[in-house]
């Protein structure tokens, strides 16, 4: 089969021919049709998970995948051949992702069935960024009328946040510019800040003078996000996603939150397919590229909405 796979970590990405995966007692195998791509899959390129996870090289990446399941295990009961399924391809060990035609994945793993109306090229943009985003709305208890800033919404795991966000009752501001704004606001962001009109912190402020209760930041560093806190709100709440919060800090204001993993898993991923199914939420996807073209889709920095590659 056609896989993208690194020898090792910080090589370059590489299509090849690998064997076909046999799935175990409790596994299903999955023809992929569909992969979606995140930055954590550079990140994985790159070696992130050395030492945290064991690996098999040569290492398939991809975690987000959709497509059909054509072989189950012996002890398999969740899952029968023909089911049109979605979920992670990283589990216990990283190798075996969805950047490939096949692909092995426990039932237990996060695998769900995608639900009639959601093309399979759609679902594969959801596991990694829908479910960050929904998890991230989940810890803030976001209350009705509250003002959520969000910086990076344009991005993958951003796209899901604005609607989420709106959905939870919120005033959503959304760092976006040009025709990204608009974007933003037909997803759900009552109003947009341009970024490359002068710092959004003074922006903000201006704007809001009396504070805003949630930050949502997928972006900024560490000195970017401290100027961006001071808008919030004593006892508020403030999440990075890129390890960028200093908790400490945050504690001496009563702010809530902190640096952001998401956990969520098959439950998680079915409740916010069942919200896609429900016409709830769209799946803004960006592009779309052959699997060929994996290798320089993940190369690019800061992309805006999702990216999926056909396979």
């Amino acid at each position: 089969m056609r896989a993208v796979v690194i020898n090792e970590f910080g090589a370059t990405p590489e299509l090849t021919d690998m064997p076909v995966p046999e799935p175990g007692a409790r596994a299903v195998r999955v023809q992929l049709e569909a992969a979606g791509v995140n930055p954590f899959d550079r990140k994985i390129a790159e070696g992130i998970l050395d030492g945290k996870l064991p690996q098999d090289f040569p290492l398939i990446l991809g975690v987000d995948g959709a497509g059909t399941v054509v072989e189950t295990g012996a002890e398999v009961t969740r899952f029968a051949v023909g089911d049109r399924v979605v979920g992670k391809f990283l589990a216990d060990r990283a190798g075996h992702g969805s950047f490939a035609e096949y692909s092995v994945l426990s039932e237990d793993a996060t695998l769900v069935r995608i639900p009639d109306g959601i093309a399979t090229m759609a679902a594969a943009a959801i596991p990694t960024a829908g479910v960050t985003a929904q998890d991230l709305v989940d810890a803030a208890k976001i209350e009705p009328d509250e003002t959520v800033l969000i910086v990076g919404a344009t991005g993958g795991v951003g796209v899901f946040l604005v609607q989420l966000s709106n959905l939870a009752g919120a005033q959503v501001i959304a760092t976006a510019r040009g025709a990204a704004a608009d974007q933003m606001n037909r997803l759900g962001a009552a109003e947009t800040i341009d970024y490359t009109e002068g710092s959004v912190a003074e922006q903000m402020t201006e704007r809001y003078p009396d504070g805003i209760d949630v930050l949502f930041d997928l972006v900024s560093p560490p000195g970017e996000l401290a100027e961006l806190t001071a808008l919030v709100r004593d006892g508020g709440t403030v999440f990075s996603t890129i390890g960028a919060a200093d908790q400490p800090a945050l504690l001496d204001r009563g702010i809530k939150g902190g640096n952001f993993e998401s956990n969520g898993a098959a439950p998680e991923l079915a409740r916010l397919l069942r919200r896609v199914s429900d016409g709830d939420v769209v799946i803004p996807i960006e592009s779309t590229a052959p699997l060929a073209q994996a290798a320089t889709v993940i190369a690019k920095p800061g992309a805006r909405g999702k990216t999926v590659l056909s396979i």
